[in-house]
């Protein structure tokens, strides 16, 4: 159970009263001027001078004592609450060693100090009851003073095997008596009260059980205090209060044997040597205390003893003498001023008059500054109302809730409503578009909250005729003069002409657009001839082998020469169907296509026929997997034959030399890699000289005579309406890659 806090001495409210009363210097010094004038050879006036100096001085002597009495009250009442609470921490746990003394526990293992099972149950039995007491530490000692066991056996500071024979209280309890002693602990060095009791074993005592109780807490209470507290023992040293330094020192001279039996007591230390306190002692007559007088700084204290007899201490508490000589000085300066007022009193009637005329020349030069003032404020609202009349920026003004506490002329304009129409509203504003309600009612809830965007917000109003109006509104704090938040303050700025011209640019671009993709179309129109003619010359070969067959009479090899013309007619159809569309920027029919299967497709179809003719292998690397891309299959299928027509040529392009397999022929490599499908075309060609690199893809860009250089960069067209890319680099070794990369088709 922690000490009371026990509150600090009331300050006299008379002491700050002298630093806030009392005249300024120089009114004081005029004042007085005249008044020496007006008392000039004044015998009357002389007299109740002398009254008020009479009357100053003995204010001055009986505040002095009044305060005085108060003081040593206060200090009297403190003491006596300081005493209760010191005997209170003192005598708290004295029943703790006793009540420890009787557990046969204890007794058992001062019997048989050597058990170490007995020792581990002591210690376990202290541990507890000190815990549960909320004492520091409770331990147990032999008849030599040795500690067998200990609440703190288990830390570092642990008293187990600690001799404290030197100890008054184990001498007392040793004796039979009850021991209690004050100082400084030989293991852990911190201070401690100590108490201690005898341990019985057939009327003989056997050991002793002592506790120690921290003090700290009534020392935390002390330092809360204004001024110093502090307790002395029978030898007047100071062994606890609430100024560190004055601890041990003493407060009278010591006999030798004091000071030898302090010593061997190791009662404040090993390396304890007696000193004096740093003060000098006054009696103060007819007081019941003294005055102190720190060497040091010089500052005076009533001082107050509280003798604690049960205890053997003397508690000492103080006061500092300065409350004293501020009530004084405050005395003395309320009586002075009270003995200025009667002089002053007989001056105020002559300083009257004087004062009412200054008062009425001052109330008509005020009139006039009044006046000049609101014609100032009138020409500079004039000029402010002027200004925002002429501002093309509507201003708008809200408070906290959203109510419109202000427009100005341009923002009235803006929307069609008049002042008196807008001022007052809640939002829904008048203004808001009904087609953007929910948008007006986000924005404003935004702004009020102060989240507004500092780049403002677009929002379309409706006027009051019906028409659409564009605006930026750009919100910020409205501040009144205080610096207090008021409201929000937002700047519109009207851009229906801007929107207005923007509209007007996006047409003209969609026009320039259609432009670009007739030109396209003409363009297209002109190599379709081109992108036919593989299908064209597949018909021509089916047609002369139908012929054929039907003179020859071979009925089922002519039905089959049929059905694979039309499926090459059917072809070309669709190659021109889906070319226009993709002229005219209609959506591409794709669709999960296999990349393998596009490969197959373009060599049954006339790549594998053609390389043949010429002379050339063809050799395929394709993924095990199927690739699936999203793609149109016809258009991927002719990108694959025109690269790989293209290879063809090019390695037909090559100087006659003996050709073998390694070197003379045409790879197709399929492969996946990152979440994208590969399609290599890989020829042994002369390559990509920089110069042709540059303007491969180039409209009418060519190196053949027939050509028209349209095919390679429909080709790059068409990959890139598929969501991919045609790359093309030089290969080691001699030759070109052209490669086709696509986005997978997501799992279904």
């Amino acid at each position: 159970m922690g000490l009371p806090n026990v509150p600090a001495m009331p300050m006299d409210v008379r002491a700050t009263d002298a630093a806030h009363g009392g005249t300024p210097p120089t009114q004081s010094a005029t004042t007085f001027s005249r008044l020496r004038a007006a008392l000039r050879g004044s015998g009357p006036m002389t007299a109740v001078l002398g009254v008020a100096v009479l009357l100053v001085l003995g204010a001055g002597e009986w505040a002095t004592r009044d305060e005085l009495d108060t003081q040593w009250d206060n200090l009297r009442r403190s003491g006596e609450v300081q005493a209760l609470a010191l005997r209170g921490v003192a005598t708290r746990y004295n029943y703790l060693p006793f009540t420890a003394a009787q557990q046969p526990l204890v007794a058992a293992l001062l019997r048989n100090p050597d058990s170490r099972s007995g020792r581990n149950a002591a210690n376990a039995y202290l541990q507890a009851v000190n815990a549960n007491a909320g004492s520091d530490t409770l331990y147990v000692m032999d008849s030599k003073g040795v500690t067998l066991a200990s609440s703190n056996w288990d830390t570092p500071s642990s008293f187990v095997n600690q001799n404290y024979s030197n100890r008054p209280y184990f001498r007392d309890a040793l004796q039979g008596l009850a021991g209690r002693f004050y100082g400084v602990g030989k293991t852990t060095g911190e201070p401690g009260l100590f108490a201690s009791a005898p341990v019985y074993d057939d009327g003989q005592v056997i050991g002793v059980v002592a506790v120690k109780v921290q003090m700290q807490p009534i020392v935390d209470t002390w330092a809360q205090l204004r001024d110093p507290v502090f307790l002395a023992d029978e030898r007047g040293i100071l062994f606890l209060g609430s100024v560190t330094p004055w601890l041990y020192k003493t407060t009278r001279s010591l006999s030798a044997q004091d000071v030898h039996q302090v010593k061997h007591d190791e009662q404040y230390g090993a390396r304890w040597t007696p000193q004096p306190v740093p003060w000098q002692v006054r009696q103060r007559e007819d007081q019941p205390g003294v005055e102190l007088r720190l060497s040091d700084s010089g500052k005076d204290y009533l001082a107050f003893e509280e003798p604690l007899p049960d205890l053997g201490w003397t508690l000492t508490l103080t006061a500092d003498s300065k409350v004293v000589a501020q009530a004084r000085q405050q005395a003395w300066v309320l009586a002075t001023l009270a003995s200025g007022l009667l002089v002053l009193g007989a001056l105020y009637w002559q300083l009257r008059e004087r004062r009412l005329q200054e008062n009425r020349q001052a109330r008509i030069e005020l009139e006039q500054r009044v006046l000049e003032r609101t014609h100032a404020l009138q020409q500079a609202q004039a000029f402010r109302q002027s200004m925002e009349d002429s501002l093309l920026v509507g201003m708008r003004a809200r408070d906290l809730e959203g109510r419109i506490v202000y427009v100005n002329a341009a923002m009235c304009d803006m929307v069609g409503y008049s002042a008196d129409e807008l001022i007052g509203c809640l939002p829904p504003y008048p203004y808001w578009h009904p087609d953007e309600l929910a948008r007006h009612w986000k924005d404003s809830d935004t702004a009020l909250a102060g989240k507004a965007a500092p780049q403002g917000n677009e929002n379309r109003l409706r006027h009051r005729n019906g028409s659409d109006v564009y605006t930026m509104f750009y919100t910020a704090q409205l501040i009144d003069g205080d610096g207090k938040h008021i409201g929000w303050m937002s700047s519109v700025v009207d851009i229906t002409a801007q929107k207005r011209a923007e509209e007007q640019q996006q047409q003209r671009e969609a026009q320039l657009q259609r432009v670009q993709r007739v030109i396209t179309v003409g363009e297209m129109a002109s190599t379709l001839a081109h992108e036919l003619n593989q299908p064209l010359a597949a018909l021509v070969n089916y047609a002369a082998a139908a012929r054929s067959l039907a003179a020859q009479g071979k009925t089922e090899l002519l039905n089959d020469s049929l059905a694979a013309l039309s499926a090459q007619a059917l072809r070309a159809a669709d190659i021109v169907g889906r070319i226009r569309r993709w002229v005219r920027q209609h959506p591409a029919a794709r669709e999960p296509c296999d990349l393998n299967a596009a490969v197959d497709e373009s060599l049954g179809l006339l790549l594998r026929a053609e390389a043949r003719r010429h002379g050339i292998a063809v050799r395929l690397d394709l993924a095990r997997a199927p690739l699936k891309v999203l793609a149109d299959r016809v258009l991927l299928e002719q990108v694959v034959l025109n690269l790989g027509l293209n290879a063809l040529q090019a390695m037909q392009a090559m100087p006659t030399a003996p050709r073998t397999t390694a070197h003379h022929e045409l790879l197709l490599r399929t492969t996946l890699d990152a979440g994208q499908a590969s399609l290599q075309v890989l020829d042994c060609g002369p390559g990509l000289p920089p110069e042709i690199a540059q303007r491969l893809f180039e409209p009418f860009f060519t190196t053949r005579s027939d050509g028209l250089g349209l095919g390679l960069n429909i080709c790059r067209s068409i990959v890139e309406s598929m969501g991919g890319e045609l790359l093309a680099r030089n290969r080691e070794g001699g030759g070109a890659i052209f490669e086709i990369r696509l986005p997978k088709a997501p799992t279904a």
